[in-house]
């Protein structure tokens, strides 16, 4: 799987990779914050750093966030890095959250802020899409969902056409960002199957899917695989971060970068993401689309693979607002002292930002169930944990039911204590805690800077980490919530003309 390197940028041989003290960096630009992962030529982190970000949501269904911030927090992630890791940096890898559309102008400076992956406000011009583009669902393998880049643009087509027709190029985060780096407009194959602009079984642009939005490939960056090398560090860029100028390269979208992480890249292979979304996530080695159910088929990160996953808009995110909605002072102080659940618990569906797979409904909100007034607080949480894990579980149902004993699990939310041990029972499977876990996007990111920086894209180097815990699927409490999830999925059927209605 050796890879060519772009005309004027040096590759250097996987045994100048092995001296002493050399570092490669992983970048990862999350929804909630930027981290950044030092990893040394034994795959070992040596020092990390996370910067916040914070998401503006100005009207309903909205969900955005200014790039600038972007640039602002990827620098002081880097610049909190320690000097001497910095110093001994030979390659950059690059991770992000997907599908958020970044439009410039014919200087590459922003029109408008990012529109994100939870933004709900395309609902109409993802019907619009799928009329207008019969093959869109064929050569995307994906139904037309608002999380989407391509309906964004057809919105901002509609409702704001001067900043459209300003419109010259359209980035995804983590691509902004690399313009910045190397002043190179260049994606990833993982990422950019998220755009709805891509064929992804041919890993190239669509001119049919392009024009269906009014655009061309001269708006599109230039596509590379994660493991290749895009461009080097810009001298300004170089000094603003104290780094030497090296490589970057490709890099993948979030999941993707996760998957090369823990190892998941063998068909087969599955991961548990539970960060902001929640993802559940199956390696495969060919195109296998299943858009009927909701699922998404993307290209990974790596050549000639590709991968298959469920999305649960809010799961961290969705326990994180019923914590602050319940009066505590944090998750952590929320699910410290939860206790058991009662059979009189209400239950929660965590459709905050509306729902992907299986429902692939922008209108779907939030719900509480079954309150009385004898309802606490510690079991409007308990129900939060339980209602991520339940719809984390009709994802996993959705793929099939991956026929994998174990599931590795990664994302912020594996700090959530509580919540293990819910997922594992109502998935019914053994969950694997491994080192690293929570830096999953970004050490992927670092172990496709590594292949860039050696010019082959090695699956040695995805080995799965440590494990450092694992919890079995509890018999009783599988029992317990197999009846509570049995009430639970009827909510959305019998709420979805109510969700409708309460749109705006």
């Amino acid at each position: 799987m050796a890879l060519d390197a772009p005309v004027g940028l040096p590759v250097r041989e996987a045994a100048d990779f092995g001296g002493i003290g050399v570092v490669v960096i992983g970048l990862d630009l999350g929804t909630s914050g930027v981290k950044a992962v030092a990893v040394d030529s034994g795959g070992v982190i040596q020092a990390q750093a996370t910067t916040p970000l914070a998401v503006s949501r100005p009207q309903p269904l909205w969900s955005e966030q200014d790039p600038q911030d972007w640039i602002d927090a990827t620098r002081t992630a880097i610049r909190s890095l320690p000097d001497t890791v910095r110093r001994r940096t030979r390659a950059i890898g690059l991770s992000g959250q997907m599908h958020g559309a970044t439009l410039l102008d014919a200087e590459d400076k922003p029109l408008r802020p990012a529109i994100l992956w939870n933004d709900g406000r395309s609902g109409r011009e993802c019907r619009a899409l799928e009329a207008a583009a019969p093959d869109l669902v064929a050569i995307t393998g994906n139904r037309a969902m608002p999380g989407f880049t391509a309906p964004k643009l057809a919105w901002v087509r509609a409702h704001e056409p001067e900043i459209f027709a300003a419109t010259r190029r359209v980035l995804l985060p983590k691509d902004y960002v690399r313009l910045w780096l190397t002043g190179e407009a260049v994606s990833d194959m993982s990422d950019s199957a998220g755009t709805l602009w891509l064929d992804v079984g041919r890993r190239g642009w669509s001119d049919a899917l392009l024009s269906a939005t009014g655009l061309t490939r001269d708006h599109m960056p230039r596509l590379i695989e994660g493991s290749s090398v895009s461009g080097a560090l810009r001298p300004e860029a170089a000094e603003a971060l104290g780094l030497p100028q090296v490589p970057v390269a490709g890099g993948g979208g979030d999941n993707a970068a996760s998957a090369v992480g823990i190892g998941a890249v063998a068909p087969g292979q599955a991961f548990v993401s539970v960060g902001t979304s929640g993802v559940i996530f199956v390696a495969d080695d060919a195109f296998r689309p299943e858009p009927q159910r909701g699922v998404h088929t993307f290209c990974h990160a790596l050549p000639k693979t590709w991968h298959r996953m469920s999305v649960t808009l809010s799961a961290a995110s969705a326990i994180d607002s019923v914590a602050r909605l319940a009066g505590f002072s944090s998750t952590a102080e929320a699910v410290a002292n939860l206790g058991e659940g009662q059979p009189d618990d209400p239950l929660f569906a965590p459709w905050l930002s509306g729902e992907r797979t299986p429902h692939n409904d922008p209108s779907a909100s939030g719900v509480f169930v079954g309150l009385t007034h004898a309802t606490t607080r510690e079991a409007l949480v308990r129900a939060a944990l339980e209602g991520v894990a339940f719809s984390l579980a009709d994802g996993f149902e959705a793929l099939g039911s991956p026929q994998v004993e174990a599931l590795t699990v990664v994302g912020g939310g594996t700090r959530i204590t509580g919540l293990g041990p819910l997922l594992a029972a109502t998935l019914g499977r053994r969950l694997v805690y491994r080192d690293g876990g929570e830096a999953a996007a970004a050490l992927g990111a670092a172990r496709l800077a590594r292949m860039a920086l050696a010019g082959e894209a090695s699956l040695s180097l995805c080995r799965p980490g440590p494990i450092v815990q694992e919890v079995d699927p509890d018999g009783g409490l599988a029992e317990r919530l197999a009846r509570r999830r049995a009430a639970w999925r009827g909510l959305y059927p019998a709420l979805t003309r109510t969700f409708q209605e309460l749109s705006p």
